[in-house]
């Protein structure tokens, strides 16, 4: 049966929940990978990649004089460990973006996640996302899918710097300011069951998304609603 929920706004994450987990794993992580270094030397001046080059050396426990080789090592790490770790995520999102300009990446949606962001928008929902991966790599991970460009059907961006940790209730609190909203008119959608603990306690509505061959594809959603496609669901405007 087809569950209804009324809203005004829908806050997506990206990973596991519009694409396969793989993608970003496999795809996108192999593609940054090679690029960290030459990133880092060649745009040595901008600001924003000096400024995660310094929060790398501080979190990592570098000296300030370390060579670029022993950055990317610590970057290489964190992403063996899939820590969801700010500087990193910037230098990744600088790095995705080119390479969806380029052409040489396009995100793959599941099947069902196209048409529900299209039938949403189009009912006067307002759609938005909240993932670990930066904003400049969300807006450009939309930009090229197998669906075309579809930057247009969401109206705000949050990521773990202009928000905060994805499993912590302020993070919530914070984005629906941000959104002018009323938690209860906010539904969440995340395949991750502490994500959707975190929005839970700040009063999100909450669907947990449990994919066929996804990591939390059988995870414990406790009393969050479940669903495997977003068939299964519709959501109204409130």
């Amino acid at each position: 049966m087809t569950a209804t929920l009324t809203a005004r706004w829908v806050v997506l994450d990206i990973e596991g929940t519009l694409t396969a987990t793989s993608y970003v794993h496999v795809t996108l992580y192999d593609y940054a990978r090679p690029r960290l270094g030459p990133w880092i030397d060649e745009h040595a001046d901008d600001l924003e990649v000096a400024g995660a080059v310094a929060e790398i050396k501080e979190l990592g426990g570098l000296a300030a004089d370390v060579s670029t080789v022993d950055v990317v090592r610590v970057l290489h790490g964190w992403m063996d460990a899939d820590q969801k770790i700010a500087p990193l995520k910037t230098l990744q999102g600088l790095i995705w973006q080119r390479g969806y300009a380029e052409g040489d990446l396009t995100t793959e949606f599941f099947g069902d996640v196209a048409p529900a962001l299209r039938s949403w928008h189009e009912s006067g929902l307002r759609l938005a996302v909240f993932s670990s991966g930066s904003v400049a790599g969300q807006i450009a991970s939309f930009s090229r899918t197998t669906d075309g460009d579809v930057t247009g059907l969401f109206e705000k961006h949050f990521d773990t710097v202009n928000a905060g940790p994805k499993r912590e209730a302020p993070s919530y609190r914070a984005i629906a300011s941000a959104l002018e909203a009323e938690p209860g008119d906010i539904v969440f959608f995340s395949d991750v069951p502490a994500e959707l603990d975190g929005a839970a306690a700040d009063g999100w509505q909450t669907v947990g998304l449990a994919r066929e061959g996804e990591p939390f594809g059988d995870a414990d959603f406790g009393t969050h609603r479940t669903i495997r496609t977003f068939d299964e669901v519709k959501v109204v405007r409130r």
